[in-house]
């Protein structure tokens, strides 16, 4: 598996991680540096989404284009509390430095608007204004601001400059908007009249000074399922939502939508292997793993077989049972090297979709065979099964299934969420 680990370990050369505190006193409605040693300061990851390059996606999105003398505000739910924020930009794909000229944090009001009073200007280095390297990240100083377990914080980003295509996450299932020239302190929404449903540069928000959480925090990792396609809009009702209403423990998005295991994608990210360390293993405070993973590179090669295929189906080889349980245990070792489990999850049913035929039909049974009975993961969720008609087993249940029939719905991820809940 050497050809899977290189890029697995060159996803993290180049990236550049900066935090600091501000030197001095912080000015009102700044960033106030934490008064703990840096040491005694715990950090949770408690919320993210996993970079991609800039793209054409399901629905129309500002990646290609970038912005240029614009205010972009996104509005994210955080899944532990605390009473410092910090915020983490990546830069992942762009080909030159990223100049943010300003950026704030805020309680959430409701759309655009934030509460009054609330928000934080944010330095990066003792600075308001920052520099996010070509390929790499940047964390800003924490900034007091309390936040409750499952509230909304928004973060908004003043981009003086012309920033060139974006680094983004396609599918928010959340709106984000855009305002003309600087309105990064605005308190009201109404200068933010153009929205989009994904989510630029913002690749996390971490929490300290809360309550500890008992077993550390959770990344969900995997494609479409995981990042909950779907669910509706603009309502926290994704696979992640649910768990973390759930759990008393910080929960992680690393879904991407259209994501493989074995092979880059133009339009749906790096393959897991070259991104489970940036996207699982770093977030701050994990200390588990749910994988669910695999059917994209199962299904493409059948959906390329048929009438009208999607274009953005590709790379779409044959994918051999053989080739994914070698990528699932490379996976599950490099977890294990730091400390951290991984609960395994069968491929739901899939029949009836465009992913389905007899190729298909046979490798997904026998990773789901593997899945169940290897003994490999510290805990399975056989979602298979848990999720599957009544009168057809290989065909998603009506009551949890979105419209394509490959996807669930609101209801589906509730299933999920609470079936995996206990093994964590």
């Amino acid at each position: 598996m050497k050809k899977l680990l290189a890029p697995l370990l060159a996803a993290t050369l180049g990236l550049t991680l900066l935090s600091g505190l501000p030197a001095g006193a912080a000015q009102a409605g700044e960033t106030r540096a934490d008064a703990r040693p840096a040491a005694a300061a715990r950090w949770h990851a408690a919320w993210g989404a996993a970079p991609q390059l800039p793209a054409t996606g399901f629905t129309a999105n500002w990646s290609q284009e970038g912005f240029s003398r614009q205010t972009l505000r996104q509005v994210v739910r955080v899944t532990e509390d605390g009473d410092r924020v910090r915020i983490r930009l990546s830069n992942a794909y762009g080909t030159s430095p990223l100049a943010v000229t300003g950026a704030t944090v805020a309680r959430t009001a409701t759309g655009a608007a934030v509460e009054p009073g609330s928000v934080r200007h944010l330095t990066f280095g003792g600075s308001r204004s920052a520099s996010v390297p070509a390929r790499g990240e940047l964390r800003s100083d924490p900034a007091r601001l309390g936040l409750g377990r499952l509230e909304s914080v928004t973060v908004t980003l003043y981009l003086a400059g012309t920033t060139g295509p974006a680094t983004f996450h396609s599918q928010a299932w959340a709106d984000s908007y855009r305002a003309e020239g600087d309105h990064r302190a605005d308190t009201g929404g109404d200068a933010f009249t153009a929205r989009s449903q994904s989510w630029y540069y913002l690749s996390g928000v971490e929490v300290s000074g809360g309550t500890p959480p008992r077993k550390g925090g959770v990344v969900l990792f995997g494609d479409s399922i995981t990042d909950s396609f779907g669910s509706t809009p603009n309502a926290n009702r994704r696979y992640s939502d649910a768990l973390a209403e759930r759990i008393d423990r910080p929960v992680v998005n690393s879904g991407i939508g259209g994501n493989l295991v074995l092979n880059d994608s133009a339009w749906y990210g790096e393959r897991a292997t070259a991104r489970f360390r940036r996207d699982a293993l770093d977030q701050p405070g994990v200390t588990t793993v749910a994988l669910l993973q695999g059917l994209n590179d199962i299904g493409y090669s059948e959906a390329a077989l048929k009438p009208d295929p999607q274009p953005t189906y590709k790379p779409s080889p044959v994918v051999t049972s053989a080739e994914l349980i070698a990528a699932y245990r490379e996976l599950i070792d490099a977890a294990h090297a730091r400390g951290v489990r991984v609960v395994g999850s069968t491929l739901l049913p899939f029949k009836g979709t465009s992913h389905w035929g007899p190729t298909a039909e046979r490798t997904s049974a026998e990773v789901n065979h593997w899945i169940r009975t290897s003994g490999e993961f510290d805990a399975v969720v056989d979602f298979a099964r848990l999720l599957a008609d009544p009168k057809d087993p290989q065909a998603l249940d009506p009551r949890y299934a979105y419209a394509d029939r490959l996807h669930p719905d609101d209801a589906g991820y509730r299933v999920m969420a609470e079936a995996v809940a206990p093994l964590l």
